[in-house]
Formats: structure tokens, sequence, C-alpha cells
């Protein structure tokens, strides 16, 4: 046994937009810990508006650990659902329903989720690269750009991607966007060994974890990670959280048609789905810079300007995974796991209102 530390990672009540909170607690624990090795632990409610001041312990139940790649070997990042004191989840707790989404579709569902998660780094109040008053050159050149006029931020982005592979997180890659100062990483199935599985619930741990590196990396430079739809308003892309979903009968022969069956659910469900998506999605889902309108339904074959995109090797073969183009870069990832998974799979409160 060793003494490290454990650096506890929780999801606060902030409206309209959660955030990821962490605090540092040295423990004696083996070279390779279990996650029952970390004690239920608490916290002050009151101050993340998850409770009254007369009442305040929130307690957190470790769910899943990970090497902490910020301080080294022998200490760990622990992610935990919030409880009440009875153990039951805490109201604020999105993760325990979007498991509970997950175990209701059931292990033969076997849904894949993937994130593609783009930021904004803001310095002061403008972003990365644009000057102090007024704009840079119009959007063109800066989507996986090179060199200094084209790409800002690359040393962040670059040090956060290195952090996120030591942690061991499912990470794909970096790509500079289509804005100065913004940048997409994305978290999902990548096909390598050793590879956790790509189910939603673990893919939005590991979103949460990655986010919380970012912020993480950020406090070095000085520099403020924002996760707004629309960081800048005018003709300048917002900022998305596109969501790539497939079930097992997706990623087989004849998997397209089983995208189209699902999407008539998605159809009735629409503004279901919009009204966990992320706060201020209003700005960013206009209808222009690649974008579907927010009160509209749509889907097509590589068409970016849809409410769901099918990828284009997806239609030649027959088979493979949705882009679902809607999510704000602030969505909550349980939250989107919850919903897709019972709007595609027919559970909780997609089976109720199709039975309505």
């Amino acid at each position: 046994m060793t003494i490290g530390r454990a650096e506890y990672l929780w999801i606060d009540g902030a409206e309209p937009t959660t955030q990821i909170r962490s605090k540092t607690r040295i423990l004696d624990l083996s070279e390779n810990p279990t996650i029952e090795e970390f004690p239920i632990w608490n916290f002050d409610g009151s101050s993340t508006n998850q409770a009254e001041g007369g009442d305040s312990d929130v307690f957190m139940q470790p769910v899943s650990v990970f090497p902490d790649p910020t301080r080294g070997p022998g200490d760990w990042l622990v992610l935990c659902e919030t409880q009440n004191p009875d153990k039951t989840p805490h109201e604020s707790n999105t993760r325990a329903r979007a498991r509970a989404a997950q175990d209701e579709a059931g292990e033969d569902v076997r849904a894949w989720i993937g994130f593609e998660q783009e930021y904004t780094l803001f310095e002061g109040n403008v972003p990365l690269g644009f000057p102090k008053d007024g704009y840079p050159e119009p959007q063109g050149p800066y989507y996986c750009g090179v060199g200094p006029r084209n790409v800002y931020g690359r040393d962040i982005a670059e040090e956060h991607m290195e952090l996120c592979m030591i942690a061991g997180l499912n990470f794909y890659g970096i790509n500079a966007e289509v804005m100065p100062g913004q940048w997409e990483f994305q978290i999902g199935y990548r096909g390598l060994d050793g590879d956790t599985e790509a189910d939603p619930v673990a893919m939005s741990d590991h979103l949460w974890v990655a986010r919380w590196l970012l912020h993480r990396v950020s406090e070095a430079y000085d520099v403020r990670v924002s996760l707004d739809c629309k960081p800048v308003k005018g003709d300048w892309n917002g900022a998305g959280l596109h969501t790539n979903f497939s079930t097992d009968a997706m990623r087989k022969k004849g998997g397209l048609d089983v995208m189209e069956k699902a999407m008539k659910n998605m159809e009735r469900r629409h503004m279901a789905h919009v009204a966990v998506y992320g706060a201020g999605l209003e700005h960013r889902l206009t209808g222009i810079h690649e974008t579907a309108p927010l009160e509209e339904f749509s889907h097509g074959v590589a068409d970016r300007g849809r409410s769901i995109r099918i990828p284009q090797p997806v239609r030649v073969k027959g088979y493979g995974y949705f882009e679902d183009r809607r999510p704000g870069a602030n969505a909550d990832p349980y939250q989107v796991s919850e919903v897709l998974i019972e709007t595609v799979c027919n559970v909780g409160a997609g089976r109720l209102e199709s039975v309505a």
C-alpha cells in the first residue's frame, strides 16, 4: 500500500449549465487500486447549488477511476455520482438516469456513442486570435489550419491531448476549428486494443474527465475555456457537441434501414432532445453556419445543415452510425446519452410517448 492523492470529481447543480468540480483527498492505496478502494466522501452542496445550508452534505460515490496525469504515478482522478444521505441518487445526478436508460435498453442493444467536443479559448473577453477591438479576417483559413496567423492555442490543445492519453481516456484526436481560438477533440470508439467499451455512460465519463483536464491545463496559461454554444455573435460558427450514435443492429448489414426507422422516432421527439441539448442552443441552431433550424427536424446523407447527418461512408457500406449535430458544446453528455437511448431504443420516456 502507498500513500497517494485522489482528486474526487463530481458534476454540480449550476444552472443553466452544470460544471465539473473537484477536491483532493490523501489515501492509502494499492498500486493499481480498484474503484472499491476509494471511500464515499462528501462536499458542501450549498456552495454548488445542490443543497440548502441547513442540510448541506451531498455524498460522492466513486464510479470511475483514471490515472491522474497532472500529478503522476500513484495519484488518481476519481469520478463520482452525487448521492443523498440514504444513498439514493441526488436530483442533480444525471449519470444515474443515463445508466438506468442504458440498463433498460439491455446488453443486446450494445449502444455506442462518441462525442466531438468543440470549445473556444478566451484571453480576457476575446477569443485567442481576435484583436482587442474588432474582428479578425473572416472564417475560412482557420479550420484544420497551420501557421501563426491561422491557428491559436495549439500548445493548450496538444498538452490537453497528451494528458488525456496518459489518463487512459478513449481520446480519438484533435483539430483546429472554423473560428480563431476554437478547437475540437473527440472521445469514443477507436478500434484500438485495450479501449474501454464505447457505451454511452462510459464515454460520458470520459468526456467529463477530459473537460476537467482541459480546464486544468488552461489554468497554467491564464486562458479561459468556453463551452458556450455561440461564443461570438455574428457571422461565426457556434460550438457544438456533435454526437455519433449507433446500436449493434446499426453496425451490421442492413443497419442503414435500422437508422431510417430510428429517424421517425427522432423526428417525433425532436423538441425533447432540444430541451436537454444545451443552454443557448437557439443562438446556434439557426439554419446557417452548418446547423439546422432549432424547431425543424431533418436528416440526410453528408449534409451538415441537417439535424442528423448520415456519413457518406455509412451510406456506401449500408451500416455504421449517425451523427446528431444538434447538441451544443455545453450539453451534459449524460443527458444527451439518456435521451438518445430512450428515443432510438424505445425505452423510458421514449417508450411512454410512443404508447401515448
